[in-house]
């Protein structure tokens, strides 16, 4: 089917749809003018944008879509005046104008009819409810990681994605990085040998704060604290409680495990060929703060077996694991990909060129491009949301693991522990009122 040129471009997004079986392919062919070229798009076909959550890294995000020529940031959102007002100024600034839109609650902007997608740069506990609403809304969406909260919320926003058949696009960037991809693909087209172990490190402790920070008081007139908490648990206002270090405390977020899960995790699922799929066994140990407000633990480890027979090793403060990246350990050598080296044993694997009639891995050099770019062809990103998803799924099995301090038996298929009621009881928390997932 084509359309001619008179078709409105945002109708089109709204009513396209990847099919359930999660083809890559889509069904129907945009006009060319609608593919806009590099600073010459009309504004009539630049996908038009709403930022939501946009302190530290949801600010990050929206600079980089305002550097698209084929997008337009046109409103912002956030529950701290100061972030949503700062954001809005740099928006105009860009722009040259003051046409910037301002809210506080996410609501008002995702019910916008002109809106095509959005961009969440928000805490963990507050992924789910937007990214659902907003595909149900008919918008397409950049989500940070790790994908979800807990894993019934994980899950919960994959079949959003897929009943209202919205394009997904996580903030696991590694994935548009030259030396994770190539790295991948090396070991998926065997140049080392049958994998049989993999190790990942990742970081381990906590932020560092005043003392004072601690101490409760009353929230800043700028916060909207109430909002802010929304689905977590109600807790008294201190400092050390939002914002970035809203990520040590396991109402919110889920310490350096989830925050670094969803990018060298991830990396080790592309390398394996386990993008669909998780573990059949996980258990591990970590260390707990005894007190305070910080809870998530500030060293852990973790050990993952797959059906497949092989077996994750991953964790943080382990002297015997390096930090900041993935190792992948095969019959006849190892690869080790970082953000910024990439070793191998035997070296010369690293020279080695793939073959045409080899594995080639989706290839994104250009993350938040390549999001834009599937909004328009309605092809799957580079990390859509069931992949997304399953990486994350390892540190919310890992984190109830070490909370239960026994080794766990998992079906990747059903996502449920095996003969473990208690276990499958901690897949998912009770939503503060009046939130809900639906």
């Amino acid at each position: 089917m084509i359309f001619d040129n008179n078709i409105d471009r945002r109708k089109f997004l709204k009513r396209a749809a990847i099919t359930a079986a999660g083809a890559v392919g889509f069904p129907y062919f945009v006009r060319s003018s609608a593919l806009g070229k590099a600073g010459n798009v009309a504004a009539s076909n630049r996908i038009v944008m709403g930022c939501i959550g946009v302190g530290g890294m949801g600010t990050g995000n929206m600079v980089n879509f305002l550097e698209k020529d084929n997008a337009q940031v046109v409103a912002v959102c956030d529950v701290d005046k100061k972030h949503r007002e700062g954001a809005r100024d740099r928006v105009n600034e860009k722009y040259k104008n003051k046409d910037c839109a301002c809210y506080n609650d996410f609501r008002e902007l995702i019910d916008r009819d002109d809106i095509d997608a959005v961009s969440l740069g928000l805490p963990d506990h507050w992924h789910a409810i937007p990214a659902i609403a907003a595909a149900k809304s008919g918008k397409d969406v950049y989500g940070e990681k790790p994908f979800s909260h807990n894993l019934a919320e994980g899950r919960a926003m994959c079949e959003a994605m897929k009943r209202y058949g919205r394009v997904w696009q996580t903030g696991s960037w590694q994935r548009s990085r030259d030396n994770f991809h190539h790295a991948c693909e090396l070991v998926r087209n065997g140049r080392i040998g049958k994998v049989h172990t993999v190790e990942v490190g990742l970081p381990s402790g906590h932020g560092k704060l005043e003392e004072d920070k601690f101490k409760l008081c009353p929230p800043p007139e700028e916060l909207d604290y109430d909002f802010w908490l929304g689905p977590a648990p109600y807790s008294p206002y201190c400092p050390a409680r939002v914002h970035f270090h809203w990520r040590w405390n396991l109402d919110y977020g889920g310490g350096q495990l989830m925050d670094w899960v969803g990018h060298h995790v991830d990396i080790a699922h592309w390398g394996l060929g386990l993008d669909y799929t998780g573990p059949v066994e996980i258990e591990g140990n970590g260390e707990y703060p005894r007190d305070g407000l910080w809870n998530s633990p500030t060293k852990y480890r973790l050990t993952a077996k797959y059906a497949n027979g092989i077996t994750m090793i991953f964790g943080g403060g382990q002297d015997d694991i390096v930090c900041g990246g993935t190792k992948w350990i095969g019959e006849d050598g190892w690869i080790w990909a970082s953000r910024n080296l990439l070793k191998a044993e035997p070296e010369r694997i690293l020279k080695e060129v793939i073959g045409p009639d080899e594995i080639k891995l989706y290839k994104s050099r250009d993350h938040i491009g390549n999001f834009l770019d599937c909004i328009k062809s309605r092809q799957l990103t580079i990390t859509p949301s069931e992949v997304a998803h399953r990486s994350a799924s390892v540190g919310h099995i890992g984190q109830i693991a070490m909370e239960l301090g026994r080794k766990l038996k998992w079906n990747p298929q059903d996502e449920r522990f095996i003969n473990d009621d208690e276990a499958n009881s901690l897949l998912g928390r009770p939503m503060r009122s009046p939130w809900s997932l639906l």
